[in-house]
C-alpha cells in the first residue's frame, strides 16, 4: 500500500512519528513537501544553533555526516525513529520517499494530512526549507512543481 504524506504545516517530530509507525507496519510512504514541514523551539536562533551544530560535529572524514536538504533531514529524522541497524528497519526505511515539492507522478493523487501533526506548535517555528537555507543550500522551488 502507498500513502501520500503532505508535510505543509505539520511539526517534523510529530508527523514522523507517526510515518515511522506506517513503515513499520509494511506501508510505503512518499512524504511530499518535505520543506514545509516545520521545527519548533524557544528561539531561532536556537533551532539554527541546534542544526548547526549538527551539521559540524565530526569531521570531514569520520563523520557523522548529516545532509543540508530538507528532504534529507526529513528522512534522517525518520531514521532516528526506527531500529534502522535491523533488517526490519532497513527494509522500512527503504520504503520511504521523501521529496522537495511535489513530483509529476504524484501529481493529482490523493495525499493524507497528518491531523495530530498539524497542532499548533509552542514557541518560535521555523521550516525545514529556512533550516537548510542557513546551512547553505539554495531551495529555489517553482511555484507549481
Amino acid at each position: 500500500m502507498v500513502t501520500i504524506i503532505d508535510a505543509t504545516g505539520c511539526v517534523l517530530g510529530r508527523m514522523c512519528t507517526r510515518v515511522a509507525k506506517r513503515l513499520l507496519q509494511g506501508e510505503t510512504v512518499h512524504v511530499v513537501n518535505a520543506e514545509k514541514a516545520l521545527v519548533s523551539g524557544t528561539t531561532k536562533s536556537s533551532i539554527k544553533e541546534r542544526y548547526s551544530f549538527k551539521y559540524h560535529v565530526g569531521t570531514y572524514r569520520k563523520g557523522p555526516f548529516m545532509s543540508r536538504m530538507p528532504h534529507q533531514i526529513v528522512k534522517r529524522t525518520v531514521r532516528g525513529m526506527i531500529p534502522y541497524q535491523t533488517p526490519t528497519g532497513r527494509e522500512a526505511l527503504k520504503r520511504l520517499k521523501a521529496h522537495i515539492g511535489v513530483p509529476a507522478e504524484l501529481k493529482g493523487q490523493e495525499t493524507i494530512q497528518i491531523e495530530g501533526a498539524k497542532r499548533e506548535p509552542s514557541g518560535t517555528t521555523m521550516t525545514v526549507g529556512e533550516i537548510s537555507e542557513f546551512l547553505g543550500v539554495q531551495t529555489n522551488v517553482p511555484e507549481g512543481a
